[in-house]
């Protein structure tokens, strides 16, 4: 187990990183450069990390799991399957109307960041994870007849690129509209696709009471 002190200090390598990486504007940014930003010695990071690649991978894997448990603490508080897909959709969408969590999405869509060795599995295995998360919405969806036309497996494919796309695009700054419109939009149109009856934009049964 690691102690907390370890911990602590592996954090700070981490959250020195992102801050390196959002600095940097596409120059490389060395270990030295992170261990100085995290006010550390220099024999700190290898306590940690076998590399930057494993830095980074680290990052990627911290940032992957936090969003995925996310998601699900969406979904798991909302009414119902149509409630828990635009809570899903709000939720990832919010993020980049935060600063903190914009930036730190900002660095690891760095070119730097997305080269590093394992980055791009990391990143694949945890688009699966939310993927699925997705599919299990639609799942009890179809299920209950709330998201009637909900093909659970392909469509959970789908409105995680949708999603991803629009995340990007967000981050990039070339949306045309805020974080919470692009959300109220996308959400329409997927309840539409997937047959959900609705009243002012809010799934009927929501609406009802059912």
């Amino acid at each position: 187990m690691t102690a907390p002190g370890e911990a602590a200090e592996r954090d700070r390598i981490i959250d020195a990183a992102y801050r390196c990486l959002a600095a940097a504007n596409g120059v490389p940014v060395t270990v030295g450069a992170v261990v100085a930003a995290a006010g550390l010695p220099g024999e700190a990071f290898a306590r940690h990390f076998a590399s930057k690649d494993a830095l980074l991978l680290a990052m990627f894997r911290r940032d992957g799991a936090l969003l995925t448990a996310e998601m699900r603490s969406w979904a798991a508080s909302a009414a119902g399957p149509p409630e828990a897909l635009r809570a899903v959709v709000d939720g990832m969408l919010r993020i980049t109307a935060d600063d903190r969590r914009r930036r730190r999405a900002l660095a690891l869509a760095s070119g730097e960041a997305a080269r590093a060795r394992g980055c791009t599995e990391e990143r694949a295995r945890a688009v699966a994870e939310q993927e699925a998360l997705i599919a299990a919405i639609l799942a009890a969806g179809a299920a209950d007849g709330s998201l009637p036309w909900a093909d659970p497996e392909p469509d959970a494919r789908s409105i995680r690129a949708a999603l991803g796309r629009a995340f990007e695009h967000q981050l990039a700054g070339t949306a045309r509209e805020s974080a919470s419109a692009a959300a109220a939009q996308l959400t329409a149109f997927l309840f539409r696709a997937l047959g959900v009856p609705t009243v002012n934009g809010r799934p009927m049964t929501n609406v009802m009471g059912g």
